[in-house]
C-alpha cells in the first residue's frame, strides 16, 4: 500500500496511544452560545478501538460535543485533549486533522468533483503524493467501504442515499485515521441499508483498528456495533455505560429511550440475532 506521507511542514502529530490510554479527554466542558449555555462541566473518555456513541435529546448539544472535539468550536471552559493534544491549539491541531476522519451527517461532499476526486481531496490538502499514488489509493478506499469500481467517475448527484453515505466514508478513511468520527451515520438509510451500514463499521473498526465516536439515535445501532453508549441530558454526560447497563439506569430520559417500545423492538431483534 502507498505511503499516506504527510507534508512535512507540518507539526507531526503524536505516535498512537497504547491500548490503555485515553484517544480523546473531554473534561470539565462548557459549551454556549450567548446566554444559552448547551454544556456545564462534561466529561467523557473514549479508549483506543472502541465504537463509543453519543445520544441525547433534540438540543442536547450532540453535535456541539463533536464540534469541539474535532476543533470546529472553541469551547468557552474545559480542556479538550486528542491523542493528548490540546486540540484548542492550532498546530497540534492541524497535526491531529491528519489522525481523524470525519463522517458528517448529510456526507458533505463536493457536488462538483467525483466521488474519487472527493476521496483525493485530504490528500492534496495533507500529503504530497503524485496524482498517480491518490488515484490508486482513492481506488482502494472506494473498495474498502463495498462500493463497486466505477463508483469512482460518478458525481454525488448520480449515487443513491446509501453509496453517498460510502462515499463520504471513504473520504473520511482517506488519509488510514486511527479514529472515525460519525454523526448520523445511518440517518436516511432504509432499515437493511442501515444494518449493512453498521456491519460496514464494526467490520473496518476490527479490520484496521479504528476507535469510532459515534453520534446517533439509531437504536438498531446502538445495539449492535457499540461498546459503549454515553447519555448527554440536563447539561453534561449523565451516563456511560454498555447498552445493557444503561437499561438497568433509573434516570427518565433513559429510561424512555432504551425501555420504550422503539427500544423494546431493538433489544428483542439483537437477541434474536445473537442465537441464529
Amino acid at each position: 500500500m502507498t505511503d499516506v506521507t504527510a507534508d512535512p511542514e507540518v507539526e507531526a502529530a503524536p505516535t498512537p496511544a497504547p491500548s490503555d490510554d485515553y484517544v480523546i479527554e473531554v473534561q470539565g466542558l462548557r459549551s454556549q452560545f450567548g446566554d444559552h449555555v448547551v454544556h456545564e462541566d462534561l466529561n467523557l473518555n473514549v479508549r483506543q478501538g472502541e465504537i463509543v456513541a453519543v445520544v441525547g435529546g433534540s438540543g442536547s448539544g450532540k453535535s456541539v460535543l463533536l464540534n469541539s472535539i474535532i476543533g470546529l468550536k472553541v469551547p468557552e471552559g474545559g480542556v479538550v485533549r486528542v491523542f493528548g493534544q490540546d486540540v484548542s491549539r492550532s498546530r497540534a491541531a492541524k497535526g491531529l486533522e491528519r489522525r481523524w476522519g470525519v463522517l458528517f451527517q448529510h456526507g458533505a461532499l463536493f457536488s462538483n468533483l467525483t466521488v474519487r476526486e472527493n476521496i483525493e481531496a485530504p490528500m492534496r490538502e495533507h500529503t504530497r503524493l503524485s496524482t498517480r499514488e491518490m488515484e490508486d489509493l482513492a481506488d482502494l478506499k472506494i473498495a474498502l467501504v463495498g462500493l463497486r469500481p466505477d463508483a469512482g467517475a460518478l458525481k454525488p448527484s448520480e449515487l443513491s442515499g446509501g453509496m453517498r453515505k460510502r462515499a463520504a466514508l471513504a473520504r473520511a478513511l482517506a488519509l488510514d485515521p486511527d479514529l472515525l468520527f460519525l454523526d448520523e451515520p445511518t440517518a436516511g438509510l432504509d432499515p437493511i441499508g442501515a444494518g449493512a451500514f453498521d456491519e460496514l463499521i464494526r467490520d473496518l473498526s476490527d479490520s484496521l483498528h479504528l476507535t469510532v465516536f459515534m453520534i446517533t439515535h439509531d437504536l438498531d445501532s446502538l445495539y449492535t456495533i457499540t461498546d459503549r453508549v454515553a447519555v448527554i441530558a440536563d447539561r453534561k454526560v449523565v451516563a456511560e455505560a454498555p447498552v445493557a447497563e444503561l437499561e438497568t439506569s433509573d434516570h427518565p430520559w433513559i429510561q424512555e429511550y432504551f425501555l420504550g417500545p422503539r427500544g423494546r423492538a431493538a433489544a428483542k431483534a439483537t437477541a434474536q440475532g445473537s442465537r441464529a
